[in-house]
C-alpha cells in the first residue's frame, strides 16, 4: 500500500512539472542509496541550492537518501518513467540499455581518479552523455565514486589465488559477474542494502566498493579484510528524465545544466574528505587493509575485455580513453 502511495504521489508530482511553466511550487524529487551526508548526496543538494537561487525559487529540489524510494534498480524505472525526476545512481547498471555506459565500468580502464576525471570532463563524457538520451535520460553530471576494491570476512587478499571460490557481491552488471569469475570467485548481484545482512549469515563472504561506501554501510564490521585492488573507478551518474528536461525552456535548461557542472567541484571536493576520513573509520574498527600485486588482477581481465568489448565503436572509446593524458 506504501509503495502504491508513493507512485501516485510521484504521477501526481511528474504531471504537475510536465504540464506547463515552472510556479514557485515546482518541487522536484532526487533519489539516492546513500545515508545522508554522503558526499553523492551533497552534491545533488548543492545542486538544489543552486538550482533554486538562480531561478528565484522557482524550482527546488527534495533528495530522498537512503534509498527511501527504493534500490537503484528501482530507481532507474521510476526516472526513466517521470515518476521522479532525477536520480543519482551507479554507472553499471546501465550498462545493459546504454551501450557506451560498459566503457567507464571495465576494470582497471581509468589509471588513476584525475585519469578518469580527464576523460569523464572531456569528448569522451560528451559521447557518453549523448548515448543516454534514447533511454529516456538526460546525464546532468558525472561523480566522483572513488576505486573500488575487494573486501570479505574470510581471510586478506594478497593475490589473484587468494580469491578463489570466494562469494562475492557485484552490482547487478554483467561486467562485474564476469570479472569476478575472471579472478577464480563466484559474483553475487544483489542490492546495496542487502549486503550487511548477506555477509553477516554467510550468503556472501564479501563484496567490492569504495571506503566511503565500506565505512558507512557497516560492512566493516562484519568483513574485516579489505585489499587495495583497485579494479574500478566508477564514475556515479546524475541524471534527469529526459521529457522533464525538454518541458524547459533553452535558459532553464542552461540553468540545469551549469549548476550540476558546479556541482561537481563541490562534489569532488567532499568526496576526497571523505575517503581519507571512512578509511581512518574502518582501520579503528579492525580492518586490516592488504595491497596485493594490482598485475595479476589486471592480466585477469583479458577474457573481460573481449566479451564486452565487441563492436568498433567501444573498441574506439576504449583506445580513446587509454590515449587520454
Amino acid at each position: 500500500m506504501k509503495n502504491f502511495v508513493r507512485l501516485a504521489a510521484g504521477l501526481m508530482v511528474a504531471a504537475s512539472f510536465m504540464s506547463g511553466a515552472a510556479t514557485a511550487q515546482t518541487v522536484l524529487k532526487s533519489s539516492d542509496t546513500h545515508p545522508d551526508g554522503y558526499p553523492t548526496v551533497e552534491g545533488v543538494k548543492y545542486f538544489g541550492e543552486l538550482l533554486k537561487e538562480r531561478t528565484q525559487g522557482r524550482y527546488s529540489l527534495e533528495v530522498y537518501h537512503s534509498a527511501q524510494l527504493g534500490e537503484e534498480k528501482d530507481t532507474i524505472e521510476q526516472v526513466r518513467s517521470g515518476v521522479i525526476e532525477l536520480n543519482r545512481v551507479s554507472m553499471a547498471p546501465f550498462n545493459g540499455t546504454v551501450k557506451e555506459s560498459i566503457v567507464p565500468a571495465l576494470p582497471y580502464i581509468f589509471r588513476s581518479e584525475e585519469h578518469m576525471h580527464k576523460v569523464m570532463d572531456g569528448a569522451i563524457g560528451e559521447q557518453i552523455k549523448k548515448a543516454f538520451e534514447p533511454a529516456g535520460l538526460v546525464v546532468l553530471a558525472f561523480y566522483d565514486a572513488g576505486a573500488r576494491s575487494f573486501y570479505n570476512k574470510t581471510k586478506p587478499i594478497n593475490s589473484v589465488a587468494d580469491m578463489k571460490g570466494l562469494k562475492f557481491r557485484v552490482i547487478q552488471s554483467d561486467i562485474f559477474v564476469d570479472m569476478v569469475a575472471a579472478l577464480g570467485a563466484n559474483a553475487t548481484p544483489m542490492p546495496y542494502g542487502e549486503v550487511y545482512s548477506g555477509i553477516e549469515t554467510g550468503v556472501i563472504d564479501g563484496a567490492e566498493n569504495n571506503f566511503p561506501s565500506y565505512d558507512t554501510a557497516k560492512h566493516a564490521e562484519v568483513a574485516k579484510n579489505y585489499s587495495l585492488d583497485e579494479h574500478t573507478i566508477l564514475p556515479e551518474v546524475f541524471v534527469m528524465n529526459k521529457a522533464a528536461f525538454d518541458k524547459l525552456t533553452p535558459e532553464d535548461q542552461a540553468v540545469f545544466k551549469q549548476a550540476a557542472k558546479d556541482s561537481v567541484a563541490k562534489q569532488r571536493e567532499l568526496w576526497s574528505a571523505k575517503v581519507t576520513e571512512s578509511r581512518t573509520n574502518v582501520e579503528k574498527l579492525g580492518a586490516q587493509i592488504t595491497m596485493p600485486d594490482k598485475q595479476g588482477f589486471i592480466d585477469a581481465m583479458a577474457p573481460v575485455y573481449e566479451k564486452h568489448v565487441k563492436d568498433d565503436v567501444l573498441k574506439k572509446m576504449v583506445e580513446d580513453v587509454k590515449a587520454v593524458q
